[in-house]
């Protein structure tokens, strides 16, 4: 059986670091302020929400406290069993093995939809937007949370690494098809100085890895997000 849903993009920080992956999840945004953004759009109490890419369902718990159904999708099948195994004992969660552009669930079946560092990188996504487009009910809406590498001390990072991203086309793609955007600024705050290099090792190519830890030395790092948002 093929581990992998058709047509996923690989992730390489979590499908082959997922222990690692676990501490970056932990770091990311201690003061919540994605999910405040969020709920500054819409709640998800009583929803049924998608959890798109929910990878070892770090974030599932969090939705299932308030909303009455929560489903996940992932393309790694050895992360679906990794999630499942995290909310078994939630009753209101349920995982699945699914692509972006292939989301395993009927047309207009959700109310809201979390899509964090899934793979939403502008053009060449419109297959799995148009999929957001069916599964989203009317009066839904839809997040993609990705990262702002235009400011903050990781975004210096992120540019610096990957230089051929366009983060102006990126947000251009995303206007024409109708999503808005809120800026926020977030944090990494890892516990030891092990922890942060793990991730930036599993975040970074070797070469640049070794300069930001040569370069960075405290346990915290300012990170700039992009929420992007559209009501349906």
């Amino acid at each position: 059986m093929n581990r992998i849903a058709a047509g996923a993009q690989a992730s390489p920080n979590i499908w082959q670091h997922p222990h690692v992956y676990e501490v970056e999840n932990r770091a990311a945004d201690p003061d919540g302020i994605i999910a405040l953004a969020m709920r500054s759009q819409q709640t998800w109490k009583d929803a049924t929400l998608l959890d798109l890419g929910c990878g070892t369902g770090y974030h599932l718990p969090l939705f299932a406290a308030e909303a009455e159904r929560v489903i996940g999708v992932e393309p790694h099948g050895d992360l679906v069993t990794w999630a499942r195994l995290r909310t078994r004992k939630l009753r209101n969660v349920t995982v699945l093995r699914g692509s972006a552009q292939h989301i395993p669930l009927p047309a207009a079946s959700v109310d809201m939809v979390h899509a964090r560092w899934a793979y939403f990188f502008g053009p060449g996504c419109e297959p799995g937007l148009d999929e957001l487009a069916r599964v989203v009910r009317r009066g839904g809406v839809g997040f993609v949370i990705d990262n702002d590498a235009t400011r903050s001390t990781f975004g210096r990072w992120f540019t610096s690494a990957f230089p051929s991203y366009d983060a102006g086309a990126v947000d251009q793609f995303f206007s024409r098809h109708g999503w808005s955007v809120l800026h926020r600024d977030i944090r990494w705050k890892f516990d030891t100085r092990a922890e942060f290099e793990a991730v930036v090792r599993i975040e970074f190519a070797p070469e640049h890895a070794e300069r930001i830890m040569s370069e960075h030395h405290g346990l915290e790092v300012d990170y700039a997000v992009n929420i992007r948002v559209k009501h349906y």
